[in-house]
Order: structure tokens, then C-alpha cells, then sequence
């Protein structure tokens, strides 16, 4: 697809190519999506130099969404922008989405860890006539020192129960996916509402082997519990999907998964951790909430904002 530019105001100009031409750190971003007749990256430049990007899949009833079935899109800021030129990408964003007939925009911003400037352009958003749809509250460990420190604390606690409950604990790339079917099915038992997309997993994993990876918990040999953790962007590590065998109770097996977590995030020298959302479809899950505290630092949230064209 042919680059379209368009100058907005002198120095800044918008451009807009196809996501599958240009690669980014957010590999999700570069991936096709189903149900989507485009897939557009719009870009903010000055002097042919990126100052900030989002990026949308456009569907075939006239929806931008950035991203369809992601954790979130949103903006990304890449090099020192002000509030103001912000307020203008926006605007072009806007303009050309009209131009090109799209009825409907949302975007899920990527909570603050990810985007250090989510706070200016949640504001921004706001004043440019977006309405917030969602919000999801994400728990976060954050610093790389802070990260190992805690793993070096843990790791002895970790060996003791292990050896107490003849329980093992590993982390893997994937070479097969059979763990998907087990998660469904132990949170089904459990009541848990599952909205797997297996076939989309899969693809991202044989696109990107080096960005997921399977924590395993096994009592004599049988797997018995397991977690995937997604390196999103280069620098983090998101705790994505996570499920215990419920015939099989571990004591502290959910401790245990998070614990073999912070050892790979040590291992793989990332900023921060991603332990997720703890939400129920009727409130807060304040019982997961609890849980993830013990191990989290921070909390951002996740908003999804909305705006009829």
C-alpha cells in the first residue's frame, strides 16, 4: 500500500501507511487481524522524523479499532512531543478517519508503564470528544532492580515448599500448544467465563517464538497448573493466561506460578511486570485484586475510549 501524507500544520505532518510495512516494539501491532479490510498505521512526523504513532485496524462495518482483539493499542509517543502537537494528531486522526468514512473510533490506551505520557493523552482524548467506554485496572511491578531483588528473596522460599509438596515448577518456550485446551477446561470448571482464541494465540506464537513463554506446575510428573507470560513490548513481561488443575488443590500453587514469573523476568532483564486486570463481569474481583498486591508495586488502568463520527 502507497504511504499517504497529508500536512496538518507546518512542521508536523500525518502519514499514513499499512501496520504490516513498518515493525514495532508492540509486535502486536504488525500482526493481521480477522474481520479487518485494513490495517493502518497513523503516523505523526516532523522533518520526516516519528514523533508519535497509533495504530488501527478498520473493519468492514466502518469501525477503527486500535487494537481488535489486543490486550490494548493506543498511542505511542516517540520522541518528545508537546501537548499541543498531541492535540493535533489527534485532530488529523480524526479528519482523515472521517475522510475515509469510518463511522465509529476506539482506542485502548496502554496503561502508564507502557506509555509513560497515557495520563496527558487520556486528557487529551477527553477534551478532543472521546468517551470512556471501560476501564480495567492493571497491577504492575516495576523496576528491573526491584524485580530481582524480590526473585533472589523468593527463591529459597521457593525451593523449600517445592520439596515440602514434591511440586515442580519450570518456564519454557512453547514447542506445542495442548496447555491451551487444559486452561479452558480447569477454568470452565471453575465457573470462569473463557473467551480463548486458540487459533490467534497460535499465530502470534509461531510469528514471535521469543515473546511467550510457559510456566508449568507439575505434582509427580503431571502437569497440574500453568501460565503464559507474553513479552509485549521488549522491556516488560505480561502475566496473560493462568490456570490450576481444580481436582488436584496445590497449597500456594497460584505463589508458586508468580514466583517462577519474577525468575523469568529476571532472566529476560525486563522493567516491569504486567500482572493484569482482576475484573468480574458484575464488579471488581477484589479477592484476585488481594492476591496480585502481594506481588505488585503500581497500579494504572486501561481505558477505552469511544468517539461517534
Amino acid at each position: 500500500m502507497e504511504s499517504f501524507k497529508k500536512e496538518i500544520n507546518d512542521p508536523h505532518e500525518l502519514r499514513v501507511v499499512s501496520s504490516l510495512i513498518e515493525g514495532k516494539d508492540y509486535f502486536l501491532g504488525n500482526l493481521p487481524f480477522e474481520n479487518c479490510q485494513d490495517q493502518l498505521d497513523f503516523i505523526w512526523e516532523k522533518k520526516q522524523k516519528t514523533k508519535a504513532l497509533i495504530t488501527f485496524g478498520i473493519t468492514k462495518t466502518g469501525e477503527a479499532i486500535s487494537l481488535p482483539k489486543s490486550p490494548f493499542g493506543g498511542f505511542w509517543i516517540v520522541d518528545s512531543s508537546s501537548s499541543a502537537s498531541l492535540e493535533s494528531f489527534i485532530e488529523a486522526i480524526v479528519a482523515e478517519l472521517i475522510h475515509r468514512g469510518i463511522k465509529s473510533i476506539a482506542i485502548s490506551q496502554a496503561p502508564k508503564p507502557y506509555e509513560p505520557q497515557t495520563d496527558l493523552i487520556n486528557y487529551l482524548l477527553v477534551k478532543s470528544g472521546f468517551e470512556q467506554e471501560n476501564v480495567l485496572s492493571h497491577h504492575f511491578f516495576l523496576g528491573k532492580k526491584k524485580i530481582k531483588k524480590l526473585a533472589q528473596k523468593a527463591s529459597p522460599k521457593l525451593q523449600s515448599k517445592r520439596k515440602i509438596s514434591d511440586i515442580k515448577i519450570s518456564h519454557s518456550t512453547i514447542s506445542n500448544f495442548g496447555f491451551l485446551k487444559e486452561i479452558k477446561s480447569w477454568n470452565t470448571q471453575k465457573g470462569y467465563d473463557i473467551t480463548l482464541d486458540d487459533n490467534r494465540i497460535v499465530q502470534q506464537v509461531s510469528e514471535y517464538p521469543n515473546r511467550y513463554f510457559l510456566i508449568t506446575l507439575s505434582k509427580n510428573g503431571e502437569a497440574i497448573g500453568y501460565s503464559l507470560a507474553v513479552k509485549l513490548t521488549s522491556n516488560s513481561l505480561y502475566y496473560f493466561l493462568s490456570a490450576i488443575n481444580p481436582k488436584i488443590p496445590v497449597k500456594n500453587g497460584g505463589e508458586l506460578i508468580l514466583t517462577e514469573l519474577f525468575q523469568l523476568a529476571v532472566e529476560q532483564k525486563v522493567d516491569f511486570i504486567d500482572l493484569g486486570s482482576s475484573d468480574l463481569h458484575d464488579g471488581v474481583n477484589h479477592k484476585l485484586m488481594f492476591f496480585k498486591s502481594r506481588f505488585s508495586n503500581d497500579i494504572s488502568n486501561k481505558i477505552t475510549w469511544v468517539k461517534k463520527l
